[in-house]
């Protein structure tokens, strides 16, 4: 009886290790439809649902590093969205 249970014990663990392993891999990549997106459609979709978004052109590439490092924090962006956002930002300097 004690084989069975360690045997029970075993599978389980290892089903549990098995979905949060699928799960943390699955949960680090980029979803599709951020992924498709350009900088400039997260800038507009994710920017102006909070505030009107400032022209591109009104900070200096060293001013929007700081702006939207700040923004990425506060609107809960992904690595991906704020590069992004970022490259579009600065393409316009």
């Amino acid at each position: 009886m004690k084989k069975i249970n360690r045997i029970t014990t075993l599978s389980a663990t290892l089903i549990v290790i098995a979905i949060i392993a699928t799960t943390l891999i699955n949960g680090c990549k980029t979803p599709e439809a951020i992924a498709s997106k350009s900088g400039a459609q997260l800038w507009g979709e994710n920017c102006n649902r909070c505030h009107n978004a400032p022209d591109p052109t009104t900070y200096s590439d060293d001013q929007w590093d700081v702006t939207t490092e700040h923004m990425r924090q506060k609107a809960l962006l992904t690595d991906v969205e704020i590069t992004k956002i970022r490259t579009f930002l600065k393409s316009a300097n």
